[in-house]
C-alpha cells in the first residue's frame, strides 16, 4: 500500500498526538457516557429530597425573584421558574436536535424502520393518559395527566446500558427512536394542552424569528453566533407568547441545518491544513478553524458540545430544582403500567401484523423490559406537574409520584430483562465475529503472513469515501513493517462499479503484479468514479500489464470470490460504508489511524498479560 496522500509523521509527533487524544478521548467518554449522565440526574434528585427535608430554605432558595431586564422589554421569574423555562429550554433545544438528526438521517426516515418504535410511542402515550385518568377520576389533579405520558431519555438510555441485555445493540436504537417520538408527542401535548392564554404579537414575533433561522438555514449561514441571538429573541417572544418558553428549543433546533458530512467540505479543510502547514501564520489558522466547522453540519456540531453541559449542569439542577416530597398513586400506575401496557400494545400488534418490521433482538420479551423501563418519566413529567398543578400539596404528592414510579420502572425492567434472557436467550448479533478465517495465501495481503494480528476490510471500492479508510489504514504503515499487523482486503458490492473494481484487484493480485497496493490507491482516489476506462488508465499510470489484467477480469476467474466476500457482510451496514475486523471480532468505532493503533496496542497488551481478550470499548470519539 502506498503513500500518496500525505507525508508520513514522524515517530515522536505521533505518539504526542495518541498521548492527546488519549487524554481528551477519556474526558469525552466520561462527558457522553450514558449512565454517568443518569447517576448525576440521580444525584441532583437525591440533593433535592434531602435538602427540602432539613428546612425551608430549599423552598426559599428556588422562589427568590431574579429579573433581567433591557429597556422596556424584561424577564421576572423566581429561580425555580429560570430552571424549568430558561435552562431547559437549552435541554429541549438538545432533543430537538436528535429529533430532526433522526428524522433526517436516522432511523425514522425510513417507513418501514420508524413504525415500530412510533407505535409503541403511540402506545406509550395514549394508555398511561387513560390508566392515569381511571386510578385518579373527578380529584383535582386530573389536570395533570400529561405527566405520565413522557419517557425520560437521559434515564432510560443510562438505566438501559446498566441493565439491558448485551447482545441487542439494536434495543438502543429503537430507545433512541421511540423516544424522539415520546418527546414530539409530550411537547404537543404541552404546547396544546398547558399553556395559557395566547399573546397573539408575541406569537407572532416568534413566529418571524423561526422563518430568519429557516431562511438563514436555507442560506448556508453555519455560524452560531446569529443563530444564538435570534434564540434568544425567539425564547422571549415564546415566553411573552404564554405558550411554555423551553418550546422555543424544540422549534430552532428542528430548523438547525442537518445533512451528511459532504467530501468537498472535508477536501476544503483538507486544502486549508496543507497551506497552513507550508506557512504557518494566524490568519490561515483563523481560516483552518473555519473551514473545519464549516465541514461539520450546524447540528451535529451542536449536538457533540451540548451534552455535557445538559448532562451534568441543566438536567441535574433541573432535578435539584423540583425534586419534593407523599405518595400518588395515580401517576405511579399511569407511568409503571401504563407504559408498560403502552409500549408492548402498540409494538406487539406491529410485529405482529408487519412482519417486515421485525429485526434481530427487537422482539417481544425485549421491548416488554423496553417498556417498564420507558416508565422513567422523570423530567418532561415534573415539568408538567409544575404547569398543570397550583396546589403546592399536590405538586409535593405528584412529585413523589414520579420518582418513585422511575424506580419502580427500573426494579421491574430490571427484573424483565434478567428473566426473559434466561427464558428467551438471544442469540450473538450477526456479523460480530468474523465468518470465515482469513487465508493469506489466497487473499490480497499487505504485510507479513506471520504478523499476530489480522486486519480484516471488506471494502467497496466505488465508495467515494474508500481513499479516507485507505489513508487510515496507510496510518498503520510502522506497524505492519514491524511484522506486527497483516492487512487482508476483502470486497463488499453495491453495484457493478463496484465488482468491477473487486475484478480488478482480484485480477492484479492473480497475476502477481508488484504494483497492487498502488493500483489499489489509484483506485481508491479515483472516489467513485469507476469505469474501464478509467480502471485501464490508472492501471496503466502505475505499471500493470493492462492486457493480462483485462484477460483475467473478462475471463470472471475471480467473480464467485468476489461475490462470496460480499455475501459475508451482506446486510451488515446500510450503505457502501466498510466493514472491519481485527482479529476475528468487528471493529465498529470510527475508522482512522488513531482508533486502529489502540484497538492494536490493546490487543497486545492483553497478549503480553495473558488474560482474557476483553470486549473493547465504546469508540471515544476525536
Amino acid at each position: 500500500m502506498s503513500n500518496t496522500l500525505l507525508p508520513a509523521p514522524t515517530p515522536g509527533l505521533r505518539d504526542t498526538v495518541d498521548t492527546y487524544i488519549r487524554r481528551r478521548g477519556r474526558l469525552l467518554a466520561f462527558q457522553t457516557n450514558e449512565t454517568y449522565a443518569a447517576a448525576a440526574l440521580a444525584l441532583g434528585t437525591l440533593a433535592a429530597l434531602i435538602w427540602a427535608n432539613i428546612g425551608d430554605s430549599y423552598h426559599v432558595f428556588w422562589q427568590t425573584p431574579t429579573t433581567l431586564a433591557a429597556g422596556p422589554f424584561g424577564v421576572d421569574l423566581t429561580l425555580h421558574e429560570w430552571v424549568d423555562e430558561g435552562l431547559m429550554a437549552v435541554f429541549f433545544f438538545m432533543v430537538g436536535l436528535d429529533v430532526r438528526r433522526d428524522l433526517t438521517l436516522g432511523e425514522l426516515r425510513l417507513p418501514g424502520r420508524a413504525l415500530l418504535p412510533a407505535a409503541a410511542a403511540i402506545g406509550g402515550l395514549v394508555v398511561p393518559a387513560l390508566v392515569y385518568l381511571l386510578i385518579i377520576g373527578d380529584s383535582g389533579g386530573a389536570h395533570a395527566w400529561g405527566s405520565v405520558i413522557s419517557t425520560d431519555t437521559a434515564f432510560a438510555l443510562g438505566m438501559l446500558a446498566l441493565i439491558g441485555p448485551k447482545r441487542a445493540p439494536r434495543l438502543r436504537l429503537f430507545l433512541l427512536a421511540f423516544a424522539v417520538i415520546d418527546d414530539i408527542g409530550a411537547l404537543a401535548v404541552i404546547a396544546i394542552f398547558y399553556s395559557g392564554s395566547l399573546n397573539l404579537v408575541a406569537l407572532g414575533a416568534a413566529a418571524a424569528g423561526l422563518l430568519l433561522v429557516w431562511l438563514m438555514a436555507r442560506r448556508g449561514v453555519w455560524r452560531v453566533p446569529p443563530y444564538l441571538v435570534l434564540g434568544v429573541v425567539i425564547w422571549y417572544a415564546v415566553y411573552r407568547s404564554g405558550v411554555h418558553a423551553t418550546l422555543a428549543g424544540v422549534l430552532i433546533a428542528l430548523l438547525m441545518p442537518v445533512y451528511n458530512v459532504r467530501s468537498e467540505d472535508v477536501d476544503a479543510a483538507g486544502e486549508f491544513t496543507a497551506l497552513y502547514r507550508q506557512a504557518p501564520a494566524p490568519g490561515t489558522a483563523r481560516m483552518l478553524r473555519e473551514s473545519l466547522n464549516h465541514s461539520m453540519p450546524l447540528n451535529q456540531r451542536l449536538a457533540f458540545v451540548l451534552p455535557p453541559y445538559v448532562n451534568y449542569v441543566v438536567v441535574p439542577l433541573f432535578a435539584l430544582a423540583n425534586a419534593g416530597v407523599e405518595l400518588s398513586a395515580d401517576i405511579i400506575g399511569g407511568l409503571v403500567i401504563g407504559k408498560l401496557i403502552g409500549v408492548v400494545l402498540g409494538a406487539g400488534l406491529v410485529l405482529r401484523f408487519v412482519p417486515a418490521s421485525r429485526m434481530p433482538g427487537l422482539d417481544v420479551p425485549r421491548i416488554l423490559g423496553l417498556g417498564a423501563l420507558s416508565g422513567m418519566g422523570f423530567t418532561i413529567s415534573l415539568l408538567v406537574v409544575n404547569i398543570a398543578l397550583e396546589d403546592e400539596t399536590l405538586r409535593d404528592q405528584a412529585r413523589l409520584g414520579v420518582l418513585v414510579a422511575s424506580l419502580a420502572a427500573f426494579v421491574l425492567a430490571a427484573v424483565i430483562f434478567r428473566v426473559t434472557s434466561r427464558i428467551w436467550p438471544l442469540p450473538a448479533p450477526r456479523g460480530e465475529t468474523l465468518c470465515r478465517p482469513p487465508s493469506p495465501d489466497q487473499e490480497l495481503t499487505f504485510g507479513s503472513l506471520d504478523a499476530p494480528h489480522v486486519l480484516i476490510n471488506y471494502a467497496d471500492m466505488s465508495h467515494e469515501d474508500r481513499w479516507r479508510l485507505a489513508e487510515a489504514l496507510y496510518g498503520l504503515q510502522p506497524l505492519i513493517d514491524s511484522g506486527e499487523v497483516l492487512l487482508i482486503l476483502r470486497h463488499k458490492l453495491s453495484g457493478p462499479e463496484s465488482l468491477l473494481a473487486a475484478l480488478a484487484l482480484e485480477a492484479a493480485g492473480a497475476n502477481k503484479e508488484p504494483n497492487l497496493w498502488p493500483f489499489h490507491d489509484a483506485i481508491a482516489v479515483l472516489r467513485g468514479r469507476i469505469s474501464p476506462r478509467s480502471i485501464t488508465r490508472v492501471a496503466r499510470e502505475v505499471g500493470i500489464d493492462v492486457e493480462a489484467l483485462w484477460r483475467r477480469i473478462d475471463s470472471r476467474a475471480d467473480e464467485a470470490k468476489v461475490l462470496a466476500d460480499s455475501a459475508e457482510v451482506e446486510g451488515l451496514t446500510e450503505d457502501a460504508s466498510p466493514v472491519v475486523y481485527i482479529d476475528g471480532r468487528r471493529f465498529d468505532q470510527l475508522l482512522n489511524r488513531w482508533t486502529f493503533s489502540e484497538e492494536i496496542t490493546r490487543l497486545q497488551q492483553a497478549a503480553a498479560d495473558s488474560g482474557p481478550d476483553p470486549a473493547p470499548d465504546e469508540a471515544d470519539e476525536a
